[in-house]
């Protein structure tokens, strides 16, 4: 089994990482309502403009874990999870995720210093949208990106002489077919290569940097569901509150208490487990202790925000599915990410070969 460091274990928020927390969830509660959103949803992009250039330019979220020396802030996986939790509670309308937790960690574990040079500062302001593919497994040479179909620069996988090697492609060299999906809060395109563009890998740094990229990866969508299943109880908890059957609030009865208590300890559950394996990140950990952490907190946070959306819908009724309502949007989410780099079963399978002393 991995090694666990001890440290990890007694995790706390400093000062600064509540501030980053607090400030995420005001601008994020005040910019993206249900307005916002759905205008977000019908428009050619998929997401909104004006919050994404204050993401870039305003905040500074795209430059979390970017080095300062490439325009970043230096922070780490931790002040970036804090993010990516209050951007999955709120269903952020924005390449925030293709561009920041999946283009610039590819960059960071695995590209050479001069690409990151190139497209990290870039990528750190907010001027430049950038993408990967997002597979049900590992990569590969083709495959399903999010917000491909607008993005500035495309890093893809391919394997070269037997090696997986990373090349920056630029849209006019791919084919690029934008996918109807089951999530509509999350644009994906099918992105097929007619040129072999520029190779940005770093060979020395390639093996054990896919492996790392994937499981930030990885870690970075569990604080998205984790944020997801939060809302999901939230809403449930206002809505019950105030509807009524036979005179009294739906709120006040024991089976209504109970299915939300049971989300409740399910969430603080998960979220204890993707604190813990951003904190394991952030410690200089090796990677097969990362890969293992964040494999365990994905796979637990796809199941927890899959049943808090499943029990948004049934206490919410009828208006669950409507599209005036959040629900049917966390449950479709819930459904997409939960398949996104590895499904529960697979990541359960992941965690139990060192446990049972097999390789991964």
């Amino acid at each position: 089994m991995p090694s666990r460091d001890n440290r990890a274990m007694h995790f706390a928020l400093t000062e600064d990482q509540q501030m980053i927390r607090d400030a995420a969830e005001r601008f994020l509660a005040e910019a993206v309502d249900a307005t916002t959103l759905r205008r977000a949803l019908e428009s050619a992009s998929g997401y909104d403009e004006a919050i994404w250039r204050r993401i870039g330019s305003e905040l500074g979220w795209c430059g979390i874990a970017i080095p300062e020396k490439h325009g970043g802030l230096g922070l780490g996986p931790v002040e970036l999870v804090l993010v990516q939790e209050q951007a999955g509670r709120r269903l952020l309308p924005s390449p925030f995720f293709s561009s920041v937790c999946l283009a610039a960690m590819a960059l960071r574990e695995i590209a050479t210093d001069a690409a990151q040079g190139e497209y990290l500062p870039r990528i750190a302001d907010g001027s430049l949208r950038a993408s990967a593919p997002l597979p049900s497994s590992g990569w590969g040479q083709q495959g399903d990106v999010p917000d491909g179909a607008t993005a500035s620069v495309l890093f893809m996988p391919r394997e070269v002489g037997g090696e997986l090697g990373l090349f920056a492609i630029e849209p006019r060299q791919a084919r690029i077919t934008p996918l109807k999906t089951w999530d509509a809060t999350r644009r994906f395109a099918r992105v097929e290569p007619i040129a072999q563009g520029v190779r940005i890998d770093d060979p020395s740094r390639a093996g054990e940097g896919v492996l790392r990229a994937i499981a930030l990866a990885r870690l970075y969508i569990a604080a998205e569901q984790l944020g997801g299943a939060q809302q999901c109880l939230d809403s449930t908890v206002a809505y019950v509150a105030n509807r009524k059957q036979f005179g009294r609030a739906i709120a006040s009865f024991q089976a209504v208490k109970h299915r939300c208590a049971r989300m409740m300890v399910a969430i603080e559950a998960t979220r204890s487990m993707v604190y813990g394996a951003a904190a394991v990140a952030a410690s200089g950990a090796d990677t097969a202790a990362i890969a293992f952490e964040c494999a365990a907190a994905k796979a637990l946070a796809s199941e927890t925000y899959f049943d808090c959306a499943q029990e948004a819908i049934q206490l919410h009724g009828g208006v669950g599915f409507t599209w005036e309502f959040d629900a049917h949007l966390h449950f479709k989410r819930a459904q997409a990410s939960s398949h996104w780099l590895g499904s529960a079963d697979v990541l359960h399978d992941f965690v139990a070969q060192p446990l049972f002393g097999t390789a991964p």
